[in-house]
């Protein structure tokens, strides 16, 4: 058995916060209505709600357990991995963000039938799926690894454990509890994160006792060009700012269901800009300091210096903490750890109704039917990570297991969403063969490494070839697609209007059914009277020409009907239509059964806002 940390205090603590996560997350069956509340929360989140529980996504999975340990060995160019995505901003928010959502696209797969072609939507669920479904191994394995260390559990055991966790409540509940989980543990995690720092500056003196005793070395924020070969500024770049970020935020189906739950693009925006400027920063050094205060406890001597690097997060964490709060610190790595794998479940249950249950198995069913088809789904996959668990248990570490899953897995398809995106010419034939060819020749590589040593910028060895992949994959399926693309023809300008960058304008006129309204106007705070139901405008409200005014709205506008209390986020809202406008200030005329399918208040302040 291995030897286990804490006290049986910080054993119930632990327990406790499992069950709590399962009954808070499960809670939210009850707004699970059909299948888009459970795939998009009803698209009507607000962008706090959705950046705060983005970061507990972002920082999931591995953070803690693999940025501490790279921080230990390798000191602050630890945190280069996390503050690198800010140059892909553009392209999303004002690209990819808007062509996905007023195309109405429920999956990545989805819009590669739309803007090529049926085989290329086939390949692209393959490699998704395989992406996706890898993912949620190498998060059940890293759960694995961290509970091993805290209870003595075998790895399977515990990576067992997480996954039924996971998969009772995404089952239950599905993209709200997936977002409203992540909301509680994006708080624990920072708030346990920031809180180990101060401990660990009172425990080694001060902050000039830890600054001092850090080695030189490790005081630079970004790591030597291109050695060691396992850990270095060109391989990070081209495998975490390049290749795994573009892929976080342009193929990650379950960040993208994320940022497809706001009531607008707008709200997307919003979230987006507070997670890479604000959130981002903040988490890089919530989960990497650890590994930078066990540093200067070994160089004080108040750490065995042959400490294991893999364990590194766990023993600083019991060694500066007291039973109890010491419970509380790992329950934010669970946090962590759990906060991605239900993302991934929920969105491996997208991809598989969306892309290959509805489509090809049962076309013309009920929406109650799809919904039980991705509950099924979700427990499914769950089941999958943990058989994945033991081949991640082969790696020498948890960010040689990521880093060389992220570089064989994403390049293919990140080339082909971005040109397809923005590349009007880029032809279907040129996606497919981007993504068939492009996946045939990266896992060639893995057979014989050295096609990959022109591509290295000289970082040697095997290791440095496992990052290096990423950038090798880049190059060679971008070749491919350029290359199809000039001999093959493109689809008309008309086929692809709404899914490509110059023509985003065409996507918000499809998505409205008309001319989209994008004056600002300010939000009106109203009251709602009930009237009597009109079964064909069920979904629309009428508030005062008044109040018109002042939301700079027009009749047929898209809106959004909410609680006033901003702290609900959204969960208690509607998206609506706006009719004919009346006399009576601050009022909105709803219909009586707008109420029995939405979950708004019907004796509470309520606000309205033109979305579009």
């Amino acid at each position: 058995m291995h030897p286990t940390a804490g006290t049986p205090l910080d054993l119930w603590i632990i327990i406790a916060y499992f069950v709590g996560v399962m009954a808070f997350g499960s809670f939210f069956g009850k707004f699970i209505r059909g299948t888009k509340e459970f795939f998009f929360a009803g698209q009507k989140l607000s962008w706090w709600l959705i950046a705060m529980s983005s970061i507990a996504t972002t920082v999931g999975s591995y953070s803690f357990v693999k940025y501490s340990q790279a921080a230990f060995k390798y000191g602050f160019s630890s945190t280069q991995t996390y503050l690198n995505d800010w140059f892909w901003m553009p392209f999303w928010m004002f690209g990819w963000l808007p062509i996905i959502y007023f195309s109405r696209i429920a999956s990545v797969p989805e819009y590669f039938e739309k803007r090529f072609d049926r085989r290329t939507r086939t390949a692209a669920t393959v490699i998704m799926l395989l992406y996706l479904i890898g993912y949620v191994g190498i998060n059940l394995y890293t759960m694995g690894v961290a509970l091993h260390r805290l209870l003595g559990w075998n790895i399977f055991t515990a990576a067992a454990l997480t996954a039924v966790i996971c998969a009772v409540y995404v089952t239950f509940g599905g993209q709200t509890s997936v977002i409203m989980t992540d909301l509680l543990q994006g708080f624990l995690l920072l708030i346990a994160g920031f809180a180990l720092f101060f401990i660990g500056l009172h425990y080694v003196g001060g902050f000039d006792a830890f600054w001092h005793h850090i080695p030189i070395s490790f005081k630079s924020a970004l790591p030597a060009f291109n050695k060691p070969p396992e850990f270095n500024f060109v391989g990070v770049f081209w495998q975490d700012g390049m290749a795994n970020s573009a892929a976080f935020y342009f193929m990650n189906q379950g960040i993208l269901l994320r940022y497809l739950s706001a009531k607008s693009v707008r709200e997307g925006r919003k979230a987006v800009t507070a997670v890479v400027l604000v959130l981002m920063p903040l988490a890089a050094f919530a989960v990497a300091n650890v590994g930078w205060i066990g540093r200067s406890m070994v160089s004080l001597g108040l750490l065995d210096a042959s400490v294991d690097s893999r364990d590194v997060f766990v023993v600083v964490s019991e060694v500066l903490c007291k039973p109890g709060v010491f419970g509380l610190i790992l329950a934010a790595l669970i946090a962590a750890l759990m906060s991605t794998a239900d993302t991934l479940i929920n969105a491996v249950s997208v991809i598989s109704v969306n892309d290959i249950y509805r489509p090809y198995i049962k076309k013309n069913a009920s929406d109650k039917h799809y919904l039980l088809v991705a509950r099924i789904v979700s427990v499914v996959t769950a089941g999958i990570g943990i058989l994945l668990v033991p081949v991640y248990m082969g790696f020498k570490t948890i960010y040689a297991a990521h880093g060389a899953f992220t570089a064989m897995m994403t390049p293919p398809i990140v080339v082909a969403i971005l040109f397809g995106a923005f590349w009007k010419r880029y032809t279907p034939k040129a996606a497919f063969w981007t993504l068939l060819g492009g996946m045939v020749i990266i896992f060639t590589s893995i057979k014989f490494p050295d096609m990959i040593k022109p591509f290295s910028h000289g970082v040697p060895g095997d290791d440095g070839y496992t990052y290096m992949r990423a950038f090798f994959g880049l190059i060679v399926s971008g070749a491919i697609g350029i290359i199809v693309t000039m001999f093959t023809e493109p689809r008309s300008d008309e086929s692809v209007k709404g899914l490509v960058f110059d023509s985003i304008q065409d996507a918000m006129m499809k998505f409205k059914g008309g001319k989209p309204n994008l004056q600002p106007g300010k939000k009106v705070r109203v009251t709602m009277k009930l009237v009597a139901s009109d079964a064909q405008l069920i979904d629309h409200v009428r508030v005062s020409v008044e109040d018109m005014e002042k939301m700079r709205a027009n009749e047929g506008d898209f809106a959004n009907l909410s609680d006033a209390r901003w702290w609900t986020g959204g969960l208690a809202s509607a998206n609506v239509v706006l009719g004919a406008p009346h006399e009576e200030a601050g009022v909105v005329y709803v219909n009586e059964d707008l109420l029995k399918q939405e979950n708004v208040p019907a004796k509470r302040p309520l606000v309205i806002e033109k979305t579009i």
